[in-house]
């Protein structure tokens, strides 16, 4: 990974053979939580161990086929790119030997692991399972695409594809979700999560802004992120808003301490939840009928 040096939190592609983005656990100073982005080209094959982790693998375009120990999967309407429909979610548990081979010219992946002391089944899950949910309001309506919410049959992993029109503000009003926090009853208020917002623009010069702030301040940062970028929020709050005329795509995967997305809104912004009127018509941007129209 290489960090912006202006924007530390903000990690930009790297030039490795296949490879185009990592964030490891040591590198984000993180327990859990690694990421990968990938490119094939037609008939390459990855060949992987899972070890002591569980690994969540998200299409982001072309088609694939993975053969493991414990099962074999295809696409086979695999999305254009981001915009062109849904992700299809592989989801392989510890100790698993897989291969997966690109079944498209070009084949474009995403997938982050952590490690487990659980054992859970395989399980993929294609774009006409995926619950879709327009979160927000006016200008600050998006769509989520619960690709591995809480309550998926894994350890920690969560995973979700967040979608924001032109000009709207996503994450917001903002959140956190960096310290464990429990109610009298038991009931879980606030996980501690380590995230990754992975990007996507619908136009090469496109952009998002992205801010991660804590309530004291102490981080307080601006990321301006492009294609391929990466952010990071190892805590605080974390809002994005999409540059105007660019479409904004992020992938967001979470792990820690609960598989969660239970967090605490920024009490000075709270007041925002009550002010809509309506939803963006614009939203939903994507839907599973899309998948393979394009091909």
């Amino acid at each position: 990974m290489k960090k912006d040096e202006k924007y530390p939190l903000l990690a930009k592609p790297i030039a490795e053979e296949g490879i185009y983005q990592r964030i490891t656990k040591e590198e984000g100073d993180w327990e859990f939580l690694n990421f990968e982005a990938r490119l094939m080209n037609k008939d390459e094959v990855w060949k992987g161990f899972t070890g002591e982790n569980e690994y969540a693998i998200i299409l982001l375009s072309g088609n694939f086929t993975v053969e493991s120990d414990k099962g074999t999967w295809s696409t086979v309407n695999g999305r254009k790119n981001v915009f062109s429909g849904i992700a299809h979610t592989l989801y392989l548990p510890r100790n698993t030997y897989f291969e997966l081979t690109a079944e498209s010219d070009l084949l474009d992946i995403a997938y982050g692991w952590c490690e487990t002391d659980r054992d859970f089944s395989p399980y993929f899950k294609t774009p006409e399972m995926v619950q879709v949910e327009i979160r927000g309001g006016d200008n600050a309506t998006r769509q989520i695409n619960d690709l591995m919410g809480p309550g998926s049959p894994c350890h920690r992993l969560v995973v979700v594809e967040v979608y924001t029109p032109s000009g709207n503000w996503s994450s917001f009003p903002a959140h956190k979700h960096d310290e464990r926090k429990i109610d009298k009853e038991g009931n879980l208020l606030e996980a501690r999560l380590e995230e990754t917002y992975f990007y996507k623009i619908d136009k090469p010069q496109g952009y998002a802004i992205q801010q991660v702030y804590t309530q004291d301040r102490s981080l307080d940062e601006i990321a301006v992120a492009r294609n391929n970028d990466v952010v990071l929020v190892p805590k605080g709050y974390h809002p994005v808003v999409a540059g105007h005329g660019y479409n904004v795509y992020y992938l967001n995967f979470l792990t820690g301490s609960d598989q969660s997305l239970a967090n605490t809104p920024d009490p000075d912004h709270t007041w925002v939840f009550g002010s809509w009127k309506g939803k963006d018509a614009r939203i939903p941007m994507v839907t599973a009928k899309m998948n393979g129209q394009n091909e």
